[in-house]
């Protein structure tokens, strides 16, 4: 069976873990002089160092963790950051400052492919975890900006990195663990620019293109194409865009 030409939600860390409001207002307390945009980054840094720790495996490891760390994994553990999409729950907090922080990204790739920028959104969301477990370069740990796991083909002239992903292979989806070459982007606005670039170029998605707010349409397409090789993607991407469609607001 072909393998996929991208990273699949599989590689998302499911005990990453949401922060409560206590410890928000905590961290913003700390940042209380500086703008929205550093409280957002001081955030994604504590959300990164968190999500490496629980990858290397914790343990014993937890001194090495900043006291904001600290604090993030020992009293956020009740909500799983990624929420339960299968149950329709509210937005958190935490995926409201992601859907927010890509917004006008999910705008233009919609606007490109055709879609509801809610379903490019939740795309991403799926991908990337919400945001919380960003594919990282795998020599300074710095993020790598790819929300949309596309690897690195040989016809890609940028930045790579490599990272183990789970690949569903043969009739009976058995999962494997391999290590893949994934594209590498200076900044969002590119990532989203150059996933709207692929899914436009490449005939396998052709059917996922021009659908609307129809986002079982969408993602059936992208499954039908060979984006992702989890049987069940397209119920998992349509689940979650139906609820972001659902929770937008009036008029958006």
């Amino acid at each position: 069976m072909r393998q996929a030409d991208f990273f699949t939600s599989n590689t998302m860390a499911t005990q990453a873990t949401t922060a409560t409001a206590a410890i928000q207002s905590n961290m913003r307390a700390t940042t209380a002089t500086a703008s929205s945009g550093s409280f957002n980054s001081v955030f994604q840094q504590v959300q990164g160092e968190v999500a490496r720790f629980i990858e290397q495996g914790g343990g014993g490891a937890a001194t090495t963790l900043s006291p904001q760390g600290r604090a993030y994994l020992d009293q956020s553990q009740s909500t799983n950051v990624l929420g339960n999409i299968n149950q329709g729950g509210e937005i958190s907090e935490v995926q409201q400052q992601f859907l927010a922080s890509i917004k006008p990204w999910a705008e233009e790739a919609g606007a490109r492919l055709g879609v509801a920028p809610e379903v490019v959104a939740a795309h991403a969301a799926l991908e990337s975890g919400w945001g919380q477990h960003p594919l990282r370069q795998s020599s300074s740990g710095s993020d790598t900006n790819n929300l949309f796991g596309i690897k690195a083909n040989g016809k890609w002239q940028g930045d790579v990195t490599t990272a183990l992903t789970t690949e569903y292979e043969g009739a009976s989806g058995t999962a494997l663990k391999k290590t893949e070459r994934f594209r590498s982007y200076p900044d969002q606005a590119s990532a989203f620019r150059d996933y709207a670039q692929v899914l436009l170029d490449n005939p396998r998605y052709r059917s996922a293109l021009n659908t609307g707010s129809n986002a079982g349409a969408f993602a059936q397409g992208l499954a039908r194409g060979g984006y992702a090789t989890d049987p069940n993607y397209a119920s998992k991407l349509t689940q979650l865009a139906t609820r972001l469609q659902r929770s937008a607001p009036a008029g958006d």
